[in-house]
């Protein structure tokens, strides 16, 4: 029984090893590590750090189907001109088929952009481990400032839904204010009308008493008048001399 297996499909852009069963559960061994050590020879300890510091950067894939444990390195080929144009190839027809966004947020094209910089480093690293240490340093950084950039943009739509929320209800209860402030100003206006009438109504009594009054007052005065006279004319014939 063979050792190695292909997976289906990887759907990845960096470039891995045939994958090496590193377990079994039943009792046929498949074969020892010599056998695969002689399909992949390891021929130099330069060669042997870079295959570290390669699955360092780049972990092996390991999964388990039908009790078997099987691992995936990453490839210690070192790269051609031509495997670089394969690559930029790949990455342009993955773009398509996947119909990344040129621009704005895509989460498509930063995965394939993010396979193809591993691609660039496991080629680099091959040829010199320290840089391509270095690259991934780089990757680092730019991974948590795409995560802060991304925590930020999650924290900032956040903000602004609640602040959209608060606005919507705070839209609804000016509504509200300005139903009760319209009820207010009606029930004001009918107790305008309703004290202008009151008004009109206490002049109109106010006058008609003042005229009843007044008329009143000049009876009496006319009576008394009268009066004064009809006495006068009395007394000056009580008081005239008798011929």
């Amino acid at each position: 029984m063979t050792t190695e297996r292909i997976i289906p499909s990887p759907n990845t852009l960096v470039k891995y090893d045939n994958p090496i069963l590193v377990s079994k559960h039943d009792s046929k061994a498949g074969p020892s590590g010599d056998e695969a050590a002689k399909k992949t020879p390891l021929t130099a300890d330069i060669k042997r750090e870079a295959e570290e510091i390669l699955n360092t950067i780049l972990p092996p894939k390991e999964w388990e189907d039908d009790g078997q444990l099987w691992r995936q390195c990453v490839s210690t080929t070192p790269a051609t001109r031509l495997d670089v144009v394969n690559l930029q190839e790949q990455l342009d027809m993955r773009l398509q088929q996947r119909q990344a966004r040129e621009t704005g947020i895509c989460p498509v094209r930063r995965e394939l952009y993010t396979q193809c910089f591993d691609e660039i480093i496991r080629q680099v690293t091959i040829n010199c481990a320290e840089r391509g240490l270095l690259l991934l340093r780089v990757r680092d950084e730019m991974r948590m400032t795409i995560e802060a950039y991304q925590a930020l943009y999650c924290s900032s739509v956040a903000f602004g839904m609640r602040k959209a929320l608060q606005a919507e209800q705070g839209k609804s209860d000016l509504f509200e204010d300005v139903e009760t402030l319209k009820k207010e100003k009606q029930d004001l206006e009918n107790q305008i009308t309703e004290l202008k009438q009151r008004a009109e109504q206490a002049d109109r009594r106010a006058a008609e008493t003042r005229l009843a009054e007044e008329r009143k007052h000049t009876e009496e005065i006319a009576f008394l008048k009268k009066t004064n006279q009809q006495l006068k004319t009395q007394l000056e014939g009580i008081l005239a001399p008798k011929k």
